[in-house]
């Protein structure tokens, strides 16, 4: 394993897209040092436009925002000899604005990538676990098995997963982020068992392993120790793509209101900023910066997965 990392931290597109991806990882870490605001707290107005400019040029807390009483509210406590006082509020510093809630934008895209990077990571384990323990069964054992499993993996290749990802999550009446990621994993894993297969069939009458079988070793040994290496970078690739895959399915399915609940992500964020009209409305802080986290994410993983392809692939290496 520390050979395939050293020799794909030698391809210039894979350092690139390493690169990228610890940039926005380490900004999830630093920025909430310096804007400790919940996201979850609904304490501004609908769609405030960022103020990052009146804040460098000093006047952000020149004036205050005036709170104005709600008229309805001041006429009933009135007759009771209740009178509601105009008070001034403070401005607070909005760096990307606020959503339709009134909540921070730059908070809400903190949290919903960490969310929406945890549910790509669990899915892609899940679904390459998934891929490779079917894949590797069907192509060592061979026979009535293979025949089987290859059946049940080219059923799942021909039901389109995103179809049965709406399927799974509508039936089921709460969904958490751990929840969503596995059930994108459980839907994701037959492209990876299909071509892991293909490679296994071809590498279980190679001669280091008929030797491993002569020797009386068990099946789950020589999987282990003489297919599994040779599968690695195949691995690693895959669930780079896993992963990819996984935040863009999350962003597709919380866009139709079908991802988690009751937490932050990047396809919720979406949903919101398209529900409540913020491109005609011009608040294009509410969904923007979602889009480019997501792009940057997804352009950083698939060239680090373009690099690995150059390295390990000899079609492309020659």
């Amino acid at each position: 394993m520390s050979f395939i990392i050293k020799t794909a931290f030698s391809s210039g597109k894979f350092r690139l897209g390493f690169c990228i991806l610890s940039v926005l990882l380490l900004s999830l870490l630093i920025v909430p040092l310096f804007h400790r605001i919940d996201y979850s707290v609904m304490d501004g107005g609908m769609f405030e436009s960022p103020n990052l400019n009146l804040y460098l040029r000093g006047t952000l807390f020149d004036e205050a925002e005036e709170a104005a009483p709600d008229a309805e509210l001041d006429a009933i406590l009135s007759q009771f000899g209740i009178t509601i006082v105009e008070r001034e509020t403070p401005r607070m510093l909005r760096i990307l604005g606020t959503d339709n809630f009134g909540r921070d934008v730059l908070a809400q895209l903190l949290a919903g990538t960490k969310t929406s990077l945890f549910i790509g990571l669990m899915a892609g384990f899940t679904a390459t676990i998934i891929g490779l323990s079917m894949g590797l069964l069907a192509g060592y054992m061979g026979g009535q098995v293979d025949n089987f499993l290859s059946a049940l993996i080219n059923i799942f290749i021909v039901i389109p997963s995103f179809v049965i990802l709406i399927l799974i999550s509508v039936s089921l009446q709460s969904r958490s982020h751990i929840t969503t990621a596995i059930v994108i994993g459980l839907a994701a894993w037959p492209w990876t068992a299909r071509s892991v297969r293909a490679q296994t069939t071809s590498l279980r009458n190679r001669d280091h392993v008929n030797l491993s079988k002569l020797s009386g070793h068990s099946m789950p040994r020589i999987i282990v120790r003489d297919i599994v290496p040779y599968l690695a970078s195949y691995v690693m690739m895959a669930f780079i793509l896993q992963v990819a895959s996984g935040i863009l399915a999350e962003a597709s399915l919380s866009m139709l209101g079908l991802g988690p609940q009751n937490v932050a992500s990047l396809g919720l964020m979406m949903h919101w900023a398209m529900s409540y009209s913020a491109l005609p409305a011009g608040a294009w802080w509410a969904f923007l910066p979602v889009v480019l986290v997501i792009a940057l994410i997804n352009f950083s993983l698939n060239i680090m997965n373009s690099g690995l392809d150059q390295i390990f692939n000899p079609q492309l290496r020659s």
